[in-house]
């Protein structure tokens, strides 16, 4: 998995119908700078609103995951997403002419040779992993579905299928690499059973499918009198001959479980509107776009909580930074370099960590014989953890000094002794601009919050 954030070059386009409007639209991938994450964009609306693909926006999971934000709206959402997470894409900005993506062929295939056609980029930003820190299940008893994440470094997916039928047995599909995305998973097309077809129709869907961008399961041998309407729904002439029951496609599956592998693909997609690239083991028996989405928003709800909890460390996992690595960030010296390692950085939040010891000048002077932290040391360290991500936020730290030049709500909750370790997490209130940031910085020793502070810093060039 990569470790850094990835965009594309240039932009790339694809144009095609709507599975269920049936009206052409067109998309166009864009490069996005670091932390934008995947965004849509309806630009063919008059105040063309901006729609994150994230689980807060989705309104739809009937037939395919719908998102709306301000007025726009855009539709079948999951292939395209799918796509940019098995070619692990974390910012683009996708503008939209019309309210749904095309279906193409039926799969993510073509969104994956157009995102290669761009050519993915590295940015100078470290990726936004949410690593399940325990397990979180989904269970829908009425339709027997049951999906779950559990913790693991890495990310896999498990599913199982199930339909009842005697043409699409029951199948597992597995992706454990996401390097095997594009050839064992994008190629997988969307499918359809013919008893659903005319329903599917009358309910206004499915008016841009047909036997191009879509596998046809017949259950059973269809009756004459139903073979003209299918005809015209599915764009060609059927005949009693070609409607045996079995794939009534003239391209036979791409995999003996094509359709399992289809529904990795779509809980894929559907995953990406957690907002950040996931460490999970994801296993699934009979998922579907609600109950995808339903995961996503237990996921989500995890990420909020531990947001505002101390952040875990683990000491068998190397850091990001050591702590001559943040020598050659800081310009800080022994007595003043506070923070000992990095253990987590993206474009909006670091942690670090601060080893407290008796053998500290400071525990000299300031009360001896009961030592304690100066606040102003717990402040400083906070400062310099988030100099770190500050600094490293601009591409070229060497060039810059970090200045603290604002102090703001700072609160103490708790003496800091020798033997503790602070756990420190700053995250920038405001994206930074004109070389000044504005960051909240948080501090813990175990579970408890000793200190916490809001400040500003100013980046100088030398």
């Amino acid at each position: 998995m990569n470790l850094k954030q990835y965009t594309i070059t240039h932009p790339v386009t694809l144009a095609g119908k709507g599975l269920h409007t049936g009206e052409f639209t067109e998309i166009t991938l864009k490069p996005a700078p670091i932390n934008s994450g995947i965004v849509f964009q309806r630009i063919d609306l008059e105040h063309k609103p901006l729609i994150p693909a994230l689980v807060d926006y989705v309104v739809d999971t009937s037939r395919s995951t719908v998102l709306e934000k301000d007025g726009g709206r855009v539709g079948t959402v999951e292939h395209v997403l799918s796509a940019l997470v098995g070619c692990e894409i974390d910012n683009i900005l996708i503008e939209i002419k019309g309210s749904e993506i095309p279906i193409l062929d039926g799969s993510s295939a073509p969104f994956v040779e157009a995102i290669e056609s761009a050519v993915p980029v590295e940015q100078n930003a470290i990726r936004n992993f949410y690593e399940i820190s325990e397990a979180i299940h989904y269970k829908n008893i009425e339709k027997n579905i049951e999906i779950a994440a559990l913790p693991l470094s890495d990310y896999r997916l498990t599913v199982m299928v199930d339909f009842n039928s005697k043409v699409v047995h029951s199948q597992h599909a597995q992706l454990h690499e996401l390097k095997l995305y594009k050839e064992h998973i994008s190629p997988c097309r969307t499918f359809v059973f013919v008893h659903d077809i005319e329903m599917l129709f009358r309910n206004g869907l499915i008016k841009g499918g047909d036997m191009d961008n879509a596998v046809v399961i017949a259950e059973e041998a269809i009756p004459d009198e139903t073979l003209e309407n299918l005809s015209g729904i599915l764009g060609r002439k059927l005949d009693a001959g070609g409607t045996r029951e079995g794939i009534l496609n003239a391209e036979t599956l791409k995999f003996q479980n094509e359709p399992a592998r289809h529904k990795l693909l779509d809980l894929m997609g559907d995953l990406a509107l957690v907002g950040r690239p996931l460490k999970a083991h994801i296993l699934a028996a009979r998922p579907g776009h609600q109950s995808n989405v339903e995961l996503a928003r237990l996921i989500k709800k995890q990420i909020d909580a531990s947001e505002t909890a101390a952040p875990a460390v683990d000491p068998n996992v190397p850091p990001v930074f050591t702590v001559q690595d943040i020598a050659q960030l800081l310009p800080h010296r022994y007595p003043f370099q506070l923070v000992d390692k990095i253990i987590s950085l993206d474009g909006t939040t670091v942690v670090g960590v601060k080893n407290v010891t008796m053998n500290e000048p400071q525990f000299t002077g300031h009360f001896p014989e009961n030592p304690v932290m100066p606040g102003v040391l717990q402040v400083e360290a906070i400062a310099q953890t988030g100099g770190v991500l500050v600094l490293t936020s601009t591409g070229e730290p060497e060039r810059y000094w970090p200045y603290l030049v604002g102090i703001e709500n700072c609160r103490f909750y708790k003496n800091v002794v020798p033997g503790d370790t602070l756990i420190i997490r700053c995250t920038l209130s405001s994206p930074i601009r004109l070389g000044v940031a504005k960051m909240t910085g948080e501090a813990w020793v175990g579970k408890t919050l000793v200190c916490s502070v809001a400040m500003t810093a100013r980046l100088v060039k030398k």
